[in-house]
């Protein structure tokens, strides 16, 4: 599996955590870092704590862009697995330049497919391609 891929999962790993405990932000990603190895690897952890940082600071705005492109969905009662695919995903999107589009999502629903329900892949697919259309990313 490509260092990308490894980072991504290992975020949505630490996402959901953060999601579930709900507690400092900053002592749950040193006490999560602390018992994964691959979250040290030289090759993962700068994009791992990119997407992770990210996500935590832009977190709310993004929420707003997800909540307007889901449609009868809003991220509060979304899957926390879900949503946080969501979440990195934009981010990537929005942030991460050097990223094509097409890859971010493909990656998203890959990790939709492989962690979420059956209708997560779909799901996610459908969301991103909203929000690349109404910020007028190229794919």
């Amino acid at each position: 599996m490509r260092y990308r891929s490894q980072a991504r999962e290992l975020a949505l790993q630490a996402l959901c955590f953060f999601d579930v405990i709900r507690d400092d932000p900053e002592e749950l990603l040193t006490l999560f870092c602390s018992n994964f190895e691959k979250a040290a690897d030289e090759h993962i952890s700068p994009f791992f704590l990119d997407l992770v940082h990210g996500v935590l600071a832009r977190g709310s705005d993004m929420d707003g862009m997800i909540n307007r492109a889901s449609k009868n969905w809003k991220v509060s009662r979304m899957p926390v697995v879900d949503r946080n695919i969501l979440r990195m995903a934009v981010y990537e999107l929005l942030y991460c330049p050097d990223i094509p589009a097409s890859v971010s999502i493909n990656e998203a629903v890959e990790m939709g497919k492989r962690f979420g329900s059956r209708n997560t892949g779909p799901f996610v697919n459908g969301v991103l391609d909203r929000i690349r259309i109404s910020e007028n990313i190229i794919l």
